[in-house]
């Protein structure tokens, strides 16, 4: 392995970094998150198929075990770039979304999910290594404070992309060719940046193992803990996202434009908390913040029975939601990510980081599947369908409350950094 990445070139790899998520991140939930949910409603998928779509993005991360192994053989770069392309290879007929609609629903929506395959697919292989780059740009004292300013940038962008959003889809109704259009050339864009970044190479003759690295999971109690904790908090996150938004325009009627100012709401909660939880996780550790966003984050799933009709009011406490939400998620997402490094071998980081994060994302995976697969059960026998989804959220919101109890490991504060093993 190479030596210590040198000042000068960690704080280019960071400047970089920040650059590359302004464009990249569009692409990414462009294709991941609130707007396939939208287009999939817009062309009457089930819920399951809308719960298949969720759990797609963690499901996916399996594929970084494979890829894994060619980290010993190729730069992390390259398989950035390449997962890159194979996801813009994916995204392609989404960009053609009228003619989708125009070969009928069920060719429609079959040709859409497989789009949001092959692109979630891609995305998670270039995902692979994203980290693991980033980790040999990090200053160890710095950790939070850098993940929430590059966390706030693509915010910013994500706020403005899903403003114009909102405006295009409220003068035209599911017209989402131009959205994919859009986001699929910043998608490109991407690749140029990344290409820059300097990296820490981890080439060697012996490949990473992925059975050294769930072996790892499996002795270190740090670890279990924090998978445990982790993936509880996700599965909630990967259920609610979804299936808000299916009530919401399914059950109360909104429509796709007045929707978006949910997704708005999402970023623009992101984009005011980063910066400030970012000092506050490094100034306090992670235990605090994962109790009190787990609390609250599990309090607002469920006040969502509170919403009943679909006047400006249930839109107002739903975009109110959303915003909440977020605010906790940025303040749990920085605590995760601290932690997470902190548990990280520093000289062979990929396998530890994938590992880990494959575990979490598989079991996070399988809720929005099962759920959505429960829910068309249960609404196929139901004469009103909002106590079903206020049911769920209620659940939900219990699920996420207790979700920070095995992180109780790092109530004293952080371990220090292992050695490789």
């Amino acid at each position: 392995m190479d030596a210590p990445l040198p000042p000068e070139q960690r704080r280019r790899g960071r400047r970089l970094a920040i650059g590359s998520h302004l464009a990249g991140m569009i692409f990414w939930t462009a294709n991941t998150s609130h707007l396939p949910t939208l287009a999939l409603v817009h062309l009457g998928a089930t819920e399951t198929v809308i719960g298949l779509q969720g759990g797609l993005l963690p499901a996916f991360q399996l594929l970084q075990l494979p890829t894994l192994r060619a980290v010993a053989l190729a730069s992390k770069r390259a398989i950035l770039v390449c997962g890159q392309l194979l996801a813009l290879t994916g995204a392609l007929p989404l960009v053609f979304f009228g003619q989708l609609v125009a070969a009928g629903p069920e060719a429609a929506i079959a040709l859409a999910f497989a789009s949001f395959v092959v692109a979630t697919a891609g995305l998670q292989i270039s995902n692979t290594v994203w980290f693991a780059l980033l980790n040999a740009y990090m200053e160890p004292d710095r950790v939070g404070r850098f993940f929430g300013a590059i966390r706030t940038g693509w915010h910013l962008t994500l706020i403005l992309f899903f403003a114009g959003s909102q405006l295009w889809l409220d003068r035209n109704p599911g017209s989402f060719g131009p959205l994919f259009a859009l986001a699929w050339i910043l998608g490109l864009l991407r690749i140029l940046i990344v290409s820059r970044m300097p990296e820490r190479s981890e080439q060697s003759a012996a490949r990473p193992r992925v059975r050294d690295g769930l072996a790892r999971l499996q002795s270190d109690p740090l670890l279990r803990r924090y998978l445990i904790g982790v993936s509880s908090a996700g599965a909630v996150r990967y259920t609610m996202t979804p299936f808000v938004i299916v009530m919401l325009q399914r059950v109360l009627g909104f429509t796709s434009a007045q929707i978006m100012v949910t997704t708005v709401a999402v970023f623009a909660g992101g984009l005011i908390s980063l910066y400030l939880w970012g000092r506050v996780v490094d100034r306090v550790g992670p235990y605090p913040v994962f109790r009190a966003t787990a609390i609250g984050s599990g309090l607002l799933n469920a006040s969502l029975i509170f919403i009943g009709d679909a006047g400006s009011a249930a839109l107002a406490f739903a975009t109110t939601y959303f915003f909440l939400r977020s605010v906790l998620a940025a303040g749990h997402g920085l605590a995760d990510t601290q932690v997470l490094f902190a548990l990280t071998p520093k000289d062979a980081p990929s396998r530890t980081l994938v590992t880990t994060q494959v575990s979490v994302a598989f079991l996070s995976s399988l809720a929005p599947v099962l759920v959505g697969l429960v829910l068309d059960a249960l609404l196929s026998r139901a004469t009103d369908a909002l106590p079903v989804y206020q049911g769920l959220f209620v659940i939900c919101g219990m699920a996420q409350a207790l979700s920070f109890l095995p992180l109780r490991a790092f109530k004293s504060g952080l371990p220090r950094s292992p050695i490789a093993t």
